[in-house]
């Protein structure tokens, strides 16, 4: 049981490291040296300079922006709630609220790279730009996301 709830948690944590790294990271387009993320767009100039300027005041861009942090607060109040159900949930009892938020966690992280992936139809048609790990990176949190959400749900508590 201790190898189980130990590998729940890893599981879990990575989830929420993939979260982090996805929304904090300037790499969801890549392109002529030109990096584009959630928050800024960055260009790097022969010499090696780069310069930053605030992404565009789009709603869909606002929408993105606020699904992924609430990603982020969902994954981390499950793993709050995961501690604290350990402690306090009866005997064979289920992690629902834990799973509950897990799977919302997954489901807005889905939400937001949805978003990103149909408005930015500008750098579709170019073959310069591409999309960039961090971009990947949200992608392969949805379903872990809504994996370790799911054996939440499974998972009962034993003495």
């Amino acid at each position: 049981m201790l190898v189980l709830l130990l590998s729940i948690i890893v599981l879990h944590v990575a989830v929420l490291v993939l979260l982090f790294v996805a929304t904090i990271v300037s790499q969801w387009i890549v392109g002529n040296g030109h990096a584009t993320d959630l928050w800024q767009n960055c260009s790097t100039t022969p010499g090696n300079i780069q310069h930053c300027f605030s992404s565009s005041a789009n709603e869909w861009l606002q929408s993105v922006q606020a699904t992924m942090i609430l990603s982020i607060i969902f994954s981390v109040l499950s793993l709050f709630l995961f501690f604290c159900q350990l402690f306090t949930l009866t005997k064979g009892g289920r992690f629902y609220i834990t799973g509950i938020f897990q799977i919302l966690a997954g489901l807005c992280v889905m939400s937001a790279t949805s978003i990103y992936t149909v408005r930015h139809s500008e750098w579709h048609l170019d073959s310069a730009y591409s999309y960039g790990f961090a971009y990947i990176l949200a992608w392969v949190a949805f379903p872990l996301a809504l994996l370790s959400g799911v054996i939440y749900v499974i998972l009962r508590k034993r003495e």
